[in-house]
């Protein structure tokens, strides 16, 4: 007997093969049987109307604190994601020192929009090596889970606090890849690090691996090659590729002789051209026997972002100065009005790249407000309230977030919901240089929700722009994601394949309504988004998800390279 059959639904199997009627049958965490399925099962679900596909894997997360306190890595099970990789950008929380458990959780506060009081009481930061940490999450977690190692906790354990600042001594450099290498031994899934001037920590400097040599980088990607099943994640910067940024991912791709997938690119169907130089980066290294891959944000971008944590923020000419500062400083700057108009002046000018369009103050809108006087601001926009103040777009954005003590989220304008931007991401996910994932859940608790990138992918992308066949998004939400980590037996509805499954009403599949949740330790808040449309979700064969609630069970593995998954050879 089987332990679960799910019938009459449409089988969309993951390979990007033509959808075809038929059951599915499970039994001892694989999948046994698909097709038309005779055999009784303990438990049988009618997936009439339903399509029924692998579960979705998510490469970019940043679940490695949240694993602690909350083990469904919820909201991704919710849109049907099965399989995380976290870990990225550098960021992990393991190996770790106890010096150093104190800077990665301020670190992941800024850097991460992690609420620092849930880092600090959700979190033991108890463990040594990277062993102990996957340890601790053994037989916790709801989802399968690979954890890649960080190259800013390489350098703060080994370096402490020279880690910022200084270059790393031969001796240094040898200490990281030794521990770099033992850790993924114990089954870390690749090297992640980021050169990108987004990326500051606790104290507003620029995190560890941002002052790493060139040769640092390449001589611990180098230490990945001797490790089967492992990858590199990387952030390059911001803006068009110049060469030398497509030299060193093709560098590093060889070096290590996996795939590097770097992080992001985001479709604008007004600057085509813009796209195509980013992936650009994969024909340069592949002419030279490399493999350098997008990730690529499946849906417009919402954010939300506030004078007090600084993120985005931060990017602005000379601005990363004003975020050193404390709250209190920041504000005596803010009431000036000359240095306030040096602050205006730098977003402005041309050294601010391409976010030198937050600069438009007027656009901005009032998201949430955290004062009486304030609350009269909020859903209204920038330009409208400097006009009724008498005032400029800044000094009337300034004025608001001095009321609320820098905490007013304000919302740049939505861009990449027209009809150009969307025939741009449907050309993407149809090429073979870029993966749709850059979801960052688990991180900017406060500001995104790209986590929900699966169920915009079937909903908008499919069912209401109709820029990718149905078949087509699940292949590239489930085989071409498994297979760029190796993944074994993951990824396709496969008979003898783990039971990672995902059923689904493809006329309702989208995005819910986003809101904000107080359900991280101390009560901290995060944004939140139920999925529309997904119905059941298994793990490895036994029911997570059904409707939008968690049943309970944890079947999850914690997967480790070369174990749970097999090199990708490149070149």
């Amino acid at each position: 007997m089987l332990d679960i059959v799910i019938r009459g639904g449409t089988l969309v199997d993951g390979s990007g093969g033509e959808a075809r009627p038929g059951d599915l049958g499970i039994k001892d965490g694989r999948i046994v049987a698909l097709g038309t399925v005779d055999e009784e099962a303990e438990r049988t679900i009618d997936a009439k109307g339903k399509v029924v596909c692998p579960g979705f894997v998510d490469v970019h997360t940043h679940y490695d604190a949240q694993a602690f306190w909350d083990g469904t890595l919820s909201p991704s099970p919710q849109h049907g994601v099965t399989t995380v990789m976290a870990g990225n950008c550098g960021f992990s929380i393991a190996p770790l020192t106890p010096e150093a458990g104190g800077y990665l959780m301020r670190m992941l506060a800024r850097v991460e929009g992690m609420p620092l009081e849930a880092l600090e009481h959700g979190v033991p930061w108890d463990w040594t090596s990277f062993e102990e940490y996957l340890g601790k999450l053994d037989q916790k977690l709801a989802v399968n889970a690979g954890f890649m190692v960080g190259h800013s906790a390489l350098r703060r354990v080994v370096m402490g606090e020279r880690a910022v600042g200084e270059k790393a001594t031969e001796e240094e450099l040898a200490a990281m890849q030794k521990l770099l290498a033992e850790s993924l031994a114990a089954g870390g899934m690749g090297f992640s690090s980021t050169i990108s001037t987004t990326h500051n920590d606790g104290d507003g400097q620029p995190v560890p691996s941002r002052h790493a040599s060139r040769e640092e980088l390449v001589a611990l990607a180098r230490v990945v090659r001797d490790h089967p099943g492992t990858v590199l994640e990387f952030l390059p910067g911001t803006g068009e590729f110049t060469e030398e940024q497509k030299q060193l991912m093709t560098d590093l791709s060889l070096a290590a002789q996996r795939s590097l997938n770097w992080n992001v690119l985001a479709a604008q169907g007004s600057n085509p051209e813009m796209a195509e130089n980013l992936l650009s980066a994969t024909d340069y290294a592949r002419e030279r026997g490399g493999e350098v891959l997008a990730l690529t944000v499946p849906q417009p971008m919402t954010v939300r972002i506030n004078l007090h944590a600084g993120f985005v923020f931060d990017a602005l000419y000379r601005w990363d100065e004003f975020f050193r500062l404390s709250i209190d400083e920041r504000i005596a700057i803010l009431k000036d009005p000359a240095k306030r108009a040096e602050m205006e002046a730098n977003a402005a000018s041309e050294e601010s790249g391409i976010f030198r369009a937050l600069a438009v103050w007027e656009n901005m809108t009032v998201d949430q407000t955290f004062s009486d006087e304030t609350e009269k601001y909020r859903g209204r926009n920038i330009g409208e309230i400097a006009q009724e103040l008498g005032k400029s777009p800044f000094d009337a954005l300034c004025e608001i977030a001095i009321a609320d003590g820098l905490q007013t989220y304000f919302m740049p304008p939505t861009f990449g919901d027209d009809d150009a931007t969307w025939a741009l991401r449907g050309k993407l996910w149809h090429d073979d240089r870029a993966i749709i994932g850059a979801s960052d859940a688990g991180a900017h608790l406060d500001m995104i929700d790209t986590f929900a990138f699966s169920t915009q992918v079937l909903g908008n992308g499919v069912r209401v722009h109709k820029v990718i066949s149905l078949e087509e998004a699940v292949h590239q939400l489930t085989e071409v994601p498994a297979r760029l980590y190796g993944l074994i037996e993951r990824g396709r509805l496969e008979v003898g394949w783990h039971a990672d499954v995902v059923v689904f009403d493809p006329a309702t599949v989208g995005l819910g309504e986003t809101y904000t949740r107080f359900d991280l330790p101390e009560n901290a808040g995060r944004l939140y988004a139920d999925a529309e449309g997904i119905e059941h979700v298994f793990v490895n064969g036994v029911e997570i998800i059904e409707g939008q609630e968690h049943t309970g069970a944890y079947p999850g593995t914690v997967l480790r390279s070369g174990r749970d998954t097999e090199t990708v050879a490149i070149g």
